[in-house]
């Protein structure tokens, strides 16, 4: 069982009836720890389908150009989905009259956050597409906050840097592309559990 805060995961490994089969004795190690399964909430799903857990798709495919499988884990759409809620939202019509640079600290606040979150995973490009959405919506933004500039006036005024990488009063609209992917150390049973309890982890 993989277990965060309310949140877990059960693993078996067997077939679906097995894992069904399992379903009370999960039931009665849950109560041990203060947990209790949630019928609504609970499903059984084979890894190759895939399921959503703490943001994460976590889903089996096969590796491209291979005939290996791998377990892969990446932003899930729901999260992705949120994420542009909240860019949609900072960029809205009732944000055209903050100045530009509290809207980009919002959006990096938004952005890298969200990036670092999910950098453990197969999440490059959900990072790419995030930036163009993110690009897309400022755009648009920009354009409405100026309607009376033409485009070069836009570009020169935001875009200082060569590129496209907006930037207004000493904020640089942070880039989601660039957050660097760093695989998850395991670390077996050193974070300790009810069941892999060491002396040195045991309250008195």
């Amino acid at each position: 069982m993989i277990r965060y805060a309310d949140d877990f995961v059960v693993l078996v490994n067997g077939t679906r009836e097995q894992a069904e089969s399992q379903w009370d004795e999960v039931g009665d190690v849950l109560s041990e720890i203060g947990l209790r399964l949630a019928p609504e909430k609970t499903q059984v799903v084979h890894i190759n389908e895939g399921f959503d857990f703490l943001g994460f798709r976590i889903q089996r495919h096969r590796q491209w150009g291979s005939d290996r499988w791998h377990i892969y884990s990446y932003p899930s759409k729901k999260s992705v989905a949120n994420v542009q809620r909240k860019i949609k939202e900072t960029t809205g019509n009732n944000t055209i009259n903050h100045p530009a640079s509290y809207v980009f600290t919002r959006l990096n606040y938004i952005t890298r956050g969200w990036a670092s979150y999910f950098r453990h995973g197969a999440s490059k490009t959900a990072f790419s597409d995030l930036q163009h959405y993110l690009w897309w919506r400022v755009w648009i933004w920009l354009r409405k906050k100026h309607p009376n500039k033409g485009l070069k006036w836009v570009v020169r005024r935001y875009h200082p840097y060569q590129g496209w990488q907006p930037s207004t009063d000493g904020v640089d609209l942070y880039q989601p592309a660039t957050m660097a992917i760093q695989r998850y150390r395991w670390r077996g049973t050193i974070i300790p559990t009810p069941w892999t309890q060491t002396p040195r982890h045991a309250t008195t």
